[in-house]
């Protein structure tokens, strides 16, 4: 059969080996293209079998799969490993979707757990180089089109805000196939970092603003960014509050120009409060996500908000996402358009187990719990993004200019 989904089984122990091996043979649109005993060893066979899939063990004694699956990732692009474990701690899960895996299965697991995670890894894939073919094809016959800027702001913090930018960005790059850059525009204490694991560099925005203000090689972006283990580029906040007086709006300006050039979509946090900076943010924007909940004061803060988005001139740019909408606050979301004056452009339920969970272990939840009714949400959202992208938000971003609260232009 031409489209059998290739595995390779990688497990220190023999008998566990054969047994899967067994079982998979059982199965008409699998074939088991060889086994591995170690992690080095699933290495060189990845290179030479170039499976669709790798079963890969977590404890093995001299490369763990951990480590093998980051050797793979870099190496073996195409090859989706879903790892093997007879422990299911939290730690575990985090460490291996870091390095690359795309699926986790808790030993001992049955043998429709097994083929079901198989067969879901190897469609999701499938899917993705599909669109990254054509996307890449695109490319090739307009290379001139600009990526799309989306900036997530709310003017009053705890609304959810960096946590739906976050999974937003992830979504649209693991799930949608594009090429993504997340910016933590939340320049003195932003957390992106902490919601994506990913440990701070001596390089961030605080350094690569002024180097591209002063006419640097637009090509150094991308060793300021860092890249997660979904695909997507990050370039984080400064690692200190103090350095982000360096950051000037030109330089934000400039950064936001080079990202657009070289990505389809740029999402970025931006911080809760208004300054020039921001502004410069959601001036280059060609969305502006708004996040409210059904509080009191965040719907006076929005509502406040989007009478100075009107003044800015940013009123066409702005999509509304009603975050935790299903919560029971006495509060409906009749109530909210009403307050507000305008309808709500998306919803996105609330699930605070499914978030603080994958919050408190650096995974994003649209990856470690995508069939989760919040994870549909996001995915929603960002289909709706990047896939009705109105031809004349290229000419507003590029030609219209609105009015400026601050006199930094």
């Amino acid at each position: 059969m031409a489209d059998r989904i290739q595995v390779l089984i990688v497990d220190d122990i023999p008998e566990t080996r054969d047994h899967l091996a067994k079982l998979l043979g059982f199965e008409p649109d699998i074939e088991v293209i060889g086994t591995a005993a170690s992690g080095a060893e699933a290495i060189e066979q990845a290179i030479r079998l170039l499976p669709d899939v790798v079963l890969m063990d977590i404890n093995m004694p001299d490369m763990d799969g951990i480590a093998a699956t980051e050797r793979l990732s870099a190496q073996v692009p195409g090859a989706a490993v879903v790892m093997m474990s007879v422990q299911g701690e939290a730690d575990y899960l985090r460490r291996s979707m870091l390095a690359g895996a795309r699926e986790f299965l808790v030993k001992p697991f049955s043998s429709d757990e097994l083929t079901a995670s198989i067969r879901q890894v190897y469609s999701r894939e499938r899917e993705k180089a599909g669109r990254t073919a054509v996307r890449e094809a695109a490319r090739a016959q307009d290379p001139t089109v600009e990526g799309q800027v989306v900036a997530v702001f709310s003017p009053k913090g705890g609304v959810g805000r960096t946590t739906i930018a976050v999974n937003l960005a992830v979504a649209a790059a693991a799930e949608l196939g594009k090429k993504v850059t997340l910016v933590d525009g939340s320049f003195q204490f932003g957390d992106v970092a902490v919601l994506l694991n990913l440990n701070p560099k001596d390089k961030s925005m605080a350094e690569l603003a002024p180097e591209l203000e002063q006419g640097e090689d637009p090509e150094s972006v991308e060793t300021y960014t860092q890249t997660h283990s979904s695909g997507i580029q990050v370039l984080l906040a400064p690692p200190s509050p103090e350095m982000a007086e360096l950051i000037t709006p030109a330089g934000v300006k400039r950064v936001i120009e080079i990202l657009r050039g070289h990505n389809e979509l740029v999402v970025i946090d931006c911080a809760a409060w208004f300054n020039d900076t921001l502004l410069a943010i959601l001036d280059q924007a060609d969305v502006v996500l708004t996040i409210l909940t059904l509080e009191i004061t965040s719907i006076k803060n929005t509502r406040l908000f989007l009478e100075v988005a009107e003044q800015l001139g940013y009123s066409h740019k702005i999509r509304l996402v009603l975050n935790r909408a299903d919560t029971t606050l006495g509060i409906r979301v009749a109530d909210v358009e009403h307050s507000i004056g305008r309808k709500v452009d998306h919803t996105i339920v609330s699930d605070g187990r499914a978030v603080v969970y994958a919050l408190n272990r650096g995974v994003p939840f649209v990856l470690s719990n995508r069939e989760s009714q919040v994870s549909q949400d996001v995915f929603r959202l960002a289909a709706s993004i990047v896939g009705n992208r109105d031809s004349h938000d290229e000419d507003d971003h590029k030609g219209q200019k609105g009015k400026s609260l601050f006199a930094w232009r």
